[in-house]
């Protein structure tokens, strides 16, 4: 049994943390709202703290899934912050999607911890049927520690590069994400426009060159007007955010993600802040 302080119990994090107590792991819990925490710990046992730090001290892992940068800072670095409370050798792992620069704050902090940078993708389906893909940064030291505590929630990990390398692959897995679900929407769109049958259409051209998880997954859902599946566009936009802000840094272009970007902020205009990402065909479909 691994001691375990969880950080953060948002759509994510909440089943993650469960994943992790049905694991047999004996699990500490945070949010900053706390009946959060007292409802997870009804359900999954384990117990709750009153501050990062007290969550984290004595914990051999410790693991953040917050909102963003200053979300992460303050929960890690802030007054009552889980790192300064954590035990010599003990393993700090991130899972929020966050700018690679604050991953390799965090990881030169303290340097007597294990820390990996581990965004996710999956969304949050994926978190509840622990069937997440996990992208690290850091040494491949801090990750063999990790990967038994990481397969409770995965169904696959990978060492992408020091710190800040799994917050670069998660903006390389959102720039693809962003393209494909655009096309999808200007795909599902042309088909109910020519009076096509969308269920057929894309039965029969999803076995061919054109198939993708998404449409897969939500061609038939958009072609309903149902966008309450998990990865909000509020969130997608604070990632690509992210995204265009390290191209800017890098020297790279980015056309069709910026493009994209500003559709999201249509989407937003219209009142869709909390649907899923696929709610870009309303710019077409309001």
């Amino acid at each position: 049994m691994t001691s375990i302080a969880f950080i953060g119990l948002g759509v994510m994090g909440y089943p993650m943390a469960g994943h992790l107590a049905r694991a047999g792991h004996a699990v500490t819990v945070f949010n900053r709202t706390a009946a959060k925490a007292e409802a997870w710990v009804a359900e999954y046992g384990g117990q709750s703290a009153a501050t990062p730090a007290l969550a984290a001290a004595g914990a051999d892992v410790v693991l953040t899934c917050v909102g963003n940068d200053d979300d992460l800072r303050q929960v890690t670095l802030g007054p009552d912050g889980a790192l300064a409370a954590m035990q010599r050798h003990a393993l700090y792992i991130d899972h929020t999607t966050v700018s690679a620069s604050i991953a390799r704050e965090l990881a030169a902090a303290r340097g007597d911890l294990h820390v990996l940078d581990a965004p996710v993708s999956g969304g949050q389906a994926g978190a509840v049927a622990g069937k997440l893909t996990v992208m690290c940064g850091g040494t491949a030291e801090a990750f063999a520690v990790a990967e038994p505590v990481l397969a409770a929630y995965a169904k696959r990990t990978g060492l992408m590069g020091p710190a800040g390398a799994g917050q670069l692959t998660k903006m390389v897995n959102q720039i693809a994400i962003a393209g494909v679900v655009e096309g999808l929407a200007e795909a599902v769109n042309f088909a109910l426009a020519a009076g096509l049958d969308a269920a057929s259409v894309f039965d029969v051209i999803g076995a061919g060159a054109a198939q993708s998880w998404q449409m897969d997954n939500r061609a038939g859902t958009m072609a309903r007007g149902e966008y309450d599946f998990g990865f909000a566009v509020d969130w997608m936009r604070k990632d690509l955010g992210l995204v265009l802000d390290e191209a800017r840094r890098a020297g790279v272009t980015l056309p069709v993600t910026a493009l994209v970007d500003q559709f999201y902020g249509d989407v937003q205009a219209l009142g869709g802040r909390r649907q899923d990402t696929s709610s870009l065909l309303r710019r077409f479909r309001p």
